[in-house]
C-alpha cells in the first residue's frame, strides 16, 4: 500500500495511491485506513511530504563506505542526531542552499526512512517492524564545511528544505536480502549500495532509538548514507530510489 498526502484544491488530505487516483482517506493513517468514499484523480492533486513528524531521528556513520570517505572512525553504537521538524519538504520542491557567508558546501546523502506507526517505548527488538507504518525515501541533505567545524551536526543538517521526503509510504516492503539504494544528480549515478550494508539493521535502531525516546505515530528516522556523497549546486535535480519504496525526486536552488 503506497500511502500519500496530497494536496487537492488547496485542502491537504491522507490518501491511498490506486493505480492512477488516490483514495481519499477520513483520518490519518495511523488511526487506521478509512476511506472517506471519495476518489480523485493524481492529475488533481500535488503530492506533499508524506510525513508531518513530531521528530526526526537520524543515524550517521551507518554504512562502512560513508565511514571512510567522510575519514571517521567505525562506532560500537549508533551515532544519534536529529533534524528540525521544519526542514521537510516533499517531492519536486527545491532544497535552498544556504548563502555563501553560511556555508558552500552541501551534500546529498540518499537514505531509506523509516515512518513509524504504532510506536512506543522500550520496544524490543524482535517487534520493532510491528512499531512501523512504512518506508519512504529520503535525502538528509548536509553542509558539510559546517558539520565539520561544529561539534555536533545539529546546524549543518538542519537548515529549512534540507529533509525532502517521499513520494509516500510504502508499507509492503521486504527489508530480507536489502534494498537497493541509489542516487543520481542530473542523471548521473553517485550513489548505489544496499541496505544489508548497514551497520544497524531497521529492528535494532528501532527498538535501541525507543529506549531513550518514546517514538510516537508519524515521526521519521533515518537509517544513514551509503558513501558517494558530493557536492550540490544551483539547478540540480537529485533522484533518490529505493528498490520497492519509490523515487523521490527534488531539484535545488541557490539562495
Amino acid at each position: 500500500m503506497r500511502i500519500v498526502r496530497v494536496d487537492v484544491s488547496n485542502e491537504i488530505h491522507w490518501g491511498v495511491l490506486r493505480d492512477d487516483t488516490v483514495e481519499l482517506l477520513s483520518v490519518p493513517p495511523f488511526e487506521g485506513i478509512v476511506s472517506s468514499g471519495r476518489t480523485v484523480p493524481v492529475s488533481e492533486t500535488r503530492f506533499l511530504a508524506p510525513v508531518v513528524p513530531q521528530k526526526i531521528i537520524c543515524l550517521g556513520r551507518n554504512y562502512g563506505e560513508h565511514v571512510a570517505e567522510m575519514g571517521y572512525v567505525p562506532a560500537d553504537s549508533p551515532a544519534l542526531f536529529m533534524k528540525p521538524p521544519g526542514s521537510v519538504i516533499g517531492p519536486d520542491e527545491l532544497v535552498v542552499l544556504p548563502p555563501t557567508w553560511l556555508s558552500t558546501h552541501v551534500e546529498h546523502e540518499a537514505e531509506l526512512g523509516i515512518v513509524i506507526g504504532r510506536g512506543g517505548r522500550f520496544i524490543e527488538e524482535a517487534d520493532a517492524l510491528e512499531a512501523v507504518l512504512g518506508f519512504t525515501c529520503a535525502d538528509d541533505v548536509s553542509a558539510r564545511d559546517l558539520q565539520k567545524s561544529d561539534p555536533h551536526p545539529t546546524r549543518g543538517k538542519g537548515f529549512d528544505t534540507f529533509c525532502p521526503v517521499g513520494p509516500w509510504i510504502e508499507t509492503d516492503v521486504s527489508l530480507d536480502g536489502g534494498l537497493g539504494i541509489r542516487c543520481r544528480v542530473n542523471g548521473v549515478l553517485r550513489q548505489d549500495a544496499s541496505t544489508a550494508q548497514m551497520i544497524f539493521n531497521v529492528p535494532f535502531l528501532v527498538s535501541y532509538i525507543s529506549q531513550y525516546t518514546t517514538l510516537v505515530p508519524g515521526d521519521l528516522i533515518l537509517t544513514g548514507s551509503p558513501g558517494g556523497t558530493l557536492p550540490l549546486g544551483d539547478g540540480d535535480v537529485v533522484e533518490i530510489e529505493i528498490e520497492g519504496v519509490g523515487l523521490l525526486r527534488h531539484g535545488v536552488r541557490d539562495a
